[in-house]
């Protein structure tokens, strides 16, 4: 019988399947939904998908390449959403294996994006019944898409105009509308956005867990690339999945002994030395705070300086008393890293929910550097303030600080003043200003609206209308392909200038991240040896987003004897842990080498792809200077020693008989002439032409020289 809340919700489109039995990490089906037909139809996942693409951003990627056309936009009809989770997405013996991948064509790059994000849709959609759910078109109004593995039943449903938009308040209507009783509760997860995704284009998804400690939702973030922009624009309100409940056998794996006594033997592994090491159970990522500080690598002030002596108030130490302890803080079932930790009764101070009572998720260490100390804010409320909002408005936490703080130097540059920001003080430091700019956004208003089209569009309009300095905004506007920088000073690591600038989808950590092996440790002394890192960790960092995997079991807790090993930066007793994770779920036995194969097919069909789309070649992999040197006199004089030290090392020159512009111009030329030697040495490792296109003989031996995929290349030979 129809309940007076399920009648408020008219169906638009209706199909009816029968859900399968996993096997081996597999359910053998896509979801295809098109939003214009109210299709909604059951694809086969070949072998050949499973051979070559593996799962997850694998998956992601060749849905998308035959769902879009060579000119296909962001807000196209033929763009698409698509979200897969991997084979081994959803098990629950090992730490960090609930990962999903989100993917689409982004309205800040113009090429494909893939963003991580934890909760439970990704593994509830494969037990609910699906490898993949691949969304295309636009909804005539807004839309909940419900797939409800229970009743075997996928609707497309019209919201009623009072159905709320912003995520902690549609999480709750959502739960109110699906879910009859408690026990239900946990076997329900959304996807949803926010306001901020519909006026801004770095809008994120937010992917809802249901915290059976606390009673309530909490989410993860699918953050970069602007995905929830996407979202948005196709007037998808939210995503909804419901599940059978979830069991230890439910990816139905191949040798279930063989993966319970690998993950055993982690999660002791984790309960042992997460507790003297970096203490994830009790603050998550922001452990990384003071570290970064003390090695000068913390962003401050949009880049210019890599520490600042107010950041003990913003700490690990600081989010350890906040975060509310003793909670299974765990983003999937089983998860002994337990890092998504949260700040509960939080107050909010200001906007349209000021007074409310809410939970915080979070900040990591990403929000906590890139709003925080990038923005010369050092405040706790403002940062969990902005936390919340961005959440909730669904934005990016990484390009709304980064952004930000590209807007505030160049406030004190002078580029922009009280007028063109509608009165807005954008100092370093004025959080206020910060929160209203956050909030004009949501409301689609002010300089809300220049701020939300991100730092590559900000950079045309402040030369245009405002008459700022090109190569100015160009060197310290921190983005690359059109993505804004994650929170990692590289100037004195020229491997993460790489680690960043030759990505596939822009400057994003989760590809590479080198620093300290490079400038701590001097592991890569020789252009080759850091390409050689520059392809390897690529490829396994890759592969976690193949699987199903978090990346932080891998190498943020590691038994001591790991130091002892041949190659301990690559840790090889986790890597054979994943290769036997792996091998046990799916009933391939693989290699190490097998695990970069994988990788490296899919890591290449993302250059061709982007390619296709019109980019993806070395100009495309410029950085701007301020990753790479000291842009500005000043960032020159607070580290004058250092640099002056290296004109004489590097160089032979001596800098006592130089200006100050001579010592900053020398340095532009030696550093910008090293990220291009890089560049030539990572090409030639990755089998790519020296205009970064891979080769046809690559491509050949990778398996993947499609016609149509030669095709792309063949054009820039």
């Amino acid at each position: 019988m129809m309940t007076k809340k399920q009648a408020s919700r008219r169906i638009l489109a209706e199909s009816t399947y029968k859900v399968p039995t996993i096997e081996r990490g597999y359910t053998n089906q896509i979801l295809y939904i098109n939003l214009n037909s109210g299709a909604c139809t059951a694809r086969p996942v070949t072998e050949e998908m499973k051979d070559k693409f593996t799962g997850g951003r694998g998956f992601d990627l060749w849905l998308l390449w035959h769902g879009v056309n060579d000119d296909t936009k962001w807000d196209d009809l033929e763009n698409e959403i698509v979200i897969s989770s991997g084979p081994c997405g959803g098990i629950t013996q090992y730490p960090g294996s609930g990962k999903s991948i989100a993917a689409s064509i982004s309205p800040l790059t113009d090429i494909v994006i893939d963003s991580n994000v934890g909760g439970h849709f990704g593994p509830l959609l494969k037990i609910a019944g699906w490898d993949a759910l691949e969304v295309q078109g636009k909804a005539k109004r807004d839309v909940i898409i419900v797939i409800d593995g229970v009743a075997g039943k996928v609707t497309i449903e019209e919201v009623p105009d009072d159905c709320p938009t912003d995520t902690h308040e549609l999480g709750h209507w959502l739960m109110d509308q699906f879910a009859a009783t408690e026990k239900e509760r946990p076997y329900l997860a959304f996807v949803t956005a926010g306001t901020g995704s519909e006026h801004s284009l770095m809008g994120c998804l937010n992917f809802s867990f249901y915290d059976r400690k606390r009673k309530d939702l909490r989410y993860k973030q699918a953050g970069r690339g602007g995905i929830g922009t996407v979202f948005r624009d196709k007037h998808i309100k939210a995503l909804v999945v419901r599940s059978a409940p979830v069991k230890a056998d439910s990816n139905h794996p191949a040798d279930l002994a063989r993966i319970t006594r690998v993950g055993r033997e982690m999660n002791r592994e984790v309960r042992t030395y997460d507790p003297v090491q970096n203490r994830m159970a009790h603050r998550g990522t922001s452990y990384l705070v003071q570290i970064m500080n003390d090695y000068d690598l913390l962003p401050v002030h949009n880049y210019k300086f890599g520490s600042h002596p107010d950041t003990p108030k913003i700490n690990g130490d600081v989010w350890e008393a906040r975060y509310t302890q003793g909670m299974p803080d765990g983003c999937w079932y089983g998860c002994t890293v337990a890092c998504a930790h949260a700040v509960d009764h939080y107050e909010v101070r200001t906007g349209p929910y000021q007074g409310q009572s809410v939970i915080v998720d979070g900040p990591e260490y990403e929000t906590i550097g890139g709003c925080g100390s990038n923005c010369g804010i050092f405040e706790p409320w403002a940062l969990l303030e902005t936390n919340f909002y961005c959440d909730t408005y669904g934005i990016d936490t990484i390009s709304f600080g980064t952004g930000m703080a590209f807007v505030m130097e160049c406030y004190e540059a002078g580029v922009l003043d009280l007028e063109k920001t509608g009165g807005l003080d954008l100092h370093f430091g004025n959080a206020e200003a910060a929160l209203e700019v956050l909030h004009q956004m949501a409301r689609g208003e002010g300089f809300g609206l220049i701020f939300g089209q991100g730092i590559r569009r900000m950079k045309a309009y402040f030369v245009e209308h405002f008459g700022a300095d090109p190569q100015f905004v160009q060197d310290i506007g921190m983005e690359a392909k059109g993505l804004e920088y994650s929170e990692y000073m590289t100037k004195e690591s020229l491997a993460q200038q790489g680690g960043y600038g030759l990505t596939n989808k822009g400057p994003q950590h989760d590809e590479a991240w080198l620093i300290f092996m490079d400038m701590v440790n001097n592991q890569l002394p020789t252009f080759e040896d850091k390409a050689e890192a520059l392809h390897y960790f690529p490829m396994w960092r890759t592969w976690f987003g193949l699987c199903g995997f978090c990346k932080l079991p891998w190498n943020d807790v590691v038994d001591p004897k790991n130091a002892q090993s041949r190659e301990p930066a690559k840790v090889p007793h986790h890597v054979e842990n994943y290769r036997q994770i792996f091998s046990g779920v799916t009933g391939k036995e693989i290699t190490t080498a097998d695990i970069i194969a994988q990788s490296e097919r899919v890591y290449n069909f993302q250059r061709v792809f982007n390619i296709r789309l019109g980019h993806g070649l070395r100009a495309d992999d410029a950085i701007p200077y301020r990753s790479a040197g000291p842009v500005t006199e000043e960032e020159y004089e607070s580290r004058r020693e250092r640099y002056d030290n290296q004109l004489r090392e590097w160089l032979n020159l001596d800098p006592d008989s130089m200006t100050l512009a001579e010592k900053m111009a020398a340095h532009r030329k030696y550093r910008t002439e090293q990220y291009e030697h890089l560049i030539d040495a990572v090409y030639k490792r990755r089998g790519w032409t020296n205009n970064g296109v891979p080769t046809p003989e690559k491509l050949h031996e990778l398996g993947i020289d499609y016609p149509e995929v030669l095709a792309v290349v063949e054009k820039h030979l």
